[in-house]
């Protein structure tokens, strides 16, 4: 999750310069930790050390994960400084590379879209929406923004709905519906000098910050540590110990996913699955000044990963790939019985 904690309530640079310092620690979690070092940078409105973080990963690209996304941060932070030029170029390519992921996509449109590039941000919505969820038949609930946003734009543009605006009223879960939240007619509302209509403002203002957090990034309170097949021969020929935990890897998947079908039967919301390393877990045994054979020590790395983003949400789409790593799409694999 991207910080959003105005600058005079938390120390953005003491906190930007904390998350390098840890990514040196980790490096297989460098890329997230450094997103969220420069997204505390550009908070304090240290803008160009945030170039340098998002030109820091950008020299490496082979070893990035989502370097799409790194690129859009930097162009939307680029813009924020008088870099116009050199954002819009940033932009134009992304749009021409076509990435898969849509998170890239709503950052470049939202960019421009705040400063006043309607057309264009509309037009790279849709384009994102042409991409993504053509023949799609269930939306995956990355690509939400990409139609919140799209539909945010053309009523701003005063265009009628279209299949896809219907298609986002109906992921929309807030009681103040799209339309409303997204009404051009709304800011005038701000300049009002009658107390209520600017409390109903606020209200619905705080409604569609809330949308919008839950949209862009989900918590995982819950996350469950998966081990693929070679790391855990690994990890139990070097600590023994622990073999009680894990009797067999087909056992340890199965108990995965029975674990998160009783704990989303409970009512436990937004679950995620993390996986380790022998590695990063003998790293984070060792910054714990603990053994890695202590089993107690194995829901603490788990909750570690999904507080540096590691995490991916459970259950995937019933089509996509399963979870546990094997070429199968999840309703074929640990899906089946659902």
């Amino acid at each position: 999750m991207r910080p959003d904690t105005p600058a005079e309530n938390v120390d953005h640079t003491a906190e930007a310069a904390r998350l390098e310092r840890t990514a040196a620690l980790y490096p297989e979690d460098a890329e997230a930790l450094l997103l969220q070092a420069a997204a505390h940078l550009e908070l304090a409105d240290a803008r160009p050390a945030a170039t340098a973080l998002y030109d820091r990963l950008l020299s490496t690209p082979d070893k990035l994960e989502n370097a799409p996304l790194v690129r859009a941060l930097k162009a939307s932070n680029l813009w924020e400084y008088d870099h116009e030029a050199e954002a819009r170029a940033i932009i134009d390519g992304l749009r021409t590379t076509a990435p898969r992921d849509p998170a890239p996509w709503v950052i470049i449109a939202e960019s421009l879209e705040s400063h006043d590039e309607l057309e264009a941000a509309h037009d790279t919505f849709t384009e994102a929406a042409t991409l993504l969820l053509t023949d799609v038949p269930e939306p995956p609930y990355a690509t939400h923004p990409v139609l919140f946003g799209r539909h945010r734009v053309r009523r701003m543009l005063g265009l009628p709905h279209d299949d896809w605006d219907a298609r986002a009223d109906t992921l929309h879960s807030s009681s103040v519906s799209l339309d409303e939240l997204h009404d051009p007619k709304r800011v005038w509302s701000l300049g009002s000098d009658n107390p209520a209509e600017l409390e109903a403002e606020i209200s619905r203002l705080q409604a569609e910050l809330g949308a919008y957090r839950e949209a862009l990034s989900r918590p995982f309170p819950v996350a469950v540590l998966h081990w693929p097949a070679a790391e855990l021969t690994e990890l139990l020929s070097a600590y023994p110990d622990l073999a009680t935990e894990y009797p067999s890897h087909p056992d340890h998947l199965a108990t995965i996913e029975s674990s998160l079908r009783e704990l989303s039967a409970s009512g436990t919301p937004n679950l995620g699955i993390v996986t380790g390393t022998v590695p990063s877990y003998e790293a984070f045994a060792a910054s714990e000044s603990s053994s890695p054979g202590d089993p107690t020590l194995l829901p603490q790395y788990a909750t570690t990963l999904a507080a540096r983003g590691r995490a991916v949400a459970w259950p995937p789409q019933r089509s996509a790939d399963c979870w546990c790593g094997q070429d199968q799409p999840y309703d074929a694999c640990h899906g089946a019985a659902l």
